[in-house]
């Protein structure tokens, strides 16, 4: 696939971690959240104040399904990879992709959805699916 792929690089850290001593399952939720935060302030050029506090808009999560290929443990220096795998009116598609030293850790596919006020969807508006365009995946 092509299309931009979106990076953050974050270490894991003591509170990410269980009594095992890897990552705790529900803290990569949380990091997933900070990579489209990330994401959002970054290349779309629409912070999460600027749509929340400002336009009074949100991206809410409406579908996540996940795969935990291998642990993470204290210190890992974790990749995340974003890209969008569909485009719709007021929809879109992410692919999440997690590893450390080249090695696959963890991958999600979620569906965030532009909604207004009223919680109830609206369209992208066209500057920002035009900064979204470029990091939907294309077959080869």
């Amino acid at each position: 696939m092509t299309g931009q792929v979106f990076t953050v690089e974050r270490r894991v850290r003591f509170a990410d971690c269980d009594a095992a001593g890897i990552v705790f399952f529900p803290r990569y939720f949380e990091m997933l959240n900070g990579v489209v935060e990330d994401w959002f302030a970054g290349p779309l050029q629409a912070s999460f104040r600027e749509l929340h506090v400002n336009r009074h808009v949100s991206v809410p999560t409406a579908a996540v399904e996940a795969r935990f290929i291998a642990p993470s443990r204290l210190e890992d220096e974790l990749t995340f990879a974003l890209t969008v795998t569909k485009l719709g009116g007021a929809s879109c598609g992410l692919r999440h992709r997690i590893s450390a030293d080249g090695e696959l850790r963890f991958e999600a596919t979620q569906t965030i959805v532009y909604v207004g006020a009223s919680l109830k969807p609206e369209p992208w508006p066209d500057a920002l699916r035009a900064r979204i365009a470029p990091f939907v995946e294309t077959p080869q």
